[in-house]
């Protein structure tokens, strides 16, 4: 037996996650629902370390990883914490 944990729905560069709000019908009844963030999970090299990194990215986190590069981001990402 093997236990899945399943993927937490945040971004580890922008820290978009979940939001909630309504489903609104032609008659203006309201039901809760989840706006879910476009995460997905990617595996990055890092020339310098000489090794790979996965991490939980958004579509807007992955522009970012591109712009500044993976090595300006992953200094950015553990300065927050």
């Amino acid at each position: 037996t093997q236990i899945v944990r399943e993927m937490s729905k945040v971004c580890e560069v922008t820290g978009k996650k979940v939001m909630f709000g309504n489903n609104v019908s032609f008659s203006i009844n309201k039901t809760k629902r989840r706006f879910d963030a476009n995460i997905s999970k990617k595996r990055f090299y890092i020339p310098e370390e000489d090794r790979w990194v996965t991490l939980n990215v958004s579509a807007r986190g992955l522009k970012i990883i591109n712009k500044k590069g993976i090595s300006a981001v992953l200094k950015e990402i553990n300065s927050k914490k």
